[in-house]
């Protein structure tokens, strides 16, 4: 299995976004609701409007884990979600198909990721939304024990690794290393 890397630079987080956005506002949505909240994409897939609409958080249980999740949409995304969910009806997901009445599968958001990964030369997965916010939400507060209760992790190690942190610490260590 590969081990895929966070977006670790904000200017090609800008450019994702435009890419996006030439395509659909569907996709640019995808992406900046992923990288601003840190939900699975099996989770931010299956949200719904009324599960945005006028609410101070977003309130899942993870389908992973099954664990219970509440996570606070700030002004900036809320200023965007609102935007995007205008004239949406409530039962509506939100990042419907257009085939059905259904959302996109997992499938089709990794397809449409990873064709705007593969024009910027990033490397993507399933996981570089969630990585990414883990990311910088760690290089913004240096708080491993919040980022671990956000992402419901066993222990701050998991977190470290699944962020590259221990990584990024190990080939600094290594980068000057001289015998």
């Amino acid at each position: 299995m590969r081990f895929v890397q966070p977006i670790r630079d904000k200017e090609v987080i800008e450019q994702f976004k435009k890419e996006l956005m030439k395509i659909s506002y569907r996709d640019y949505m995808m992406f900046v609701i992923g990288i601003n909240t840190g939900l699975r994409i099996g989770d931010l897939l299956s949200l719904k409007v009324e599960d945005v609409r006028a609410r101070t958080h977003i309130i899942i249980t993870e389908q992973k884990t099954g664990k219970y999740k509440r996570f606070l949409i700030n002004d900036m995304l809320r200023m965007e979600i609102n935007k995007y969910i205008d004239g949406m009806r409530q039962e509506e997901y939100l990042f419907k198909s257009r085939k059905g009445d259904y959302p996109i599968s997992r499938v089709q958001a990794y397809r449409i990721l990873n064709k705007v990964a593969a024009k910027l030369g990033v490397d993507e997965g399933s996981h570089t939304l969630r990585k990414t916010f883990s990311y910088f939400h760690y290089q913004q507060y240096k708080d491993v024990a919040i980022l671990q209760s956000i992402l419901n992790h066993s222990s701050p190690s998991v977190t470290l690794r699944y962020i590259g942190i221990n990584q990024d610490i190990n080939d600094e260590t290594i980068k000057e290393f001289d015998l």
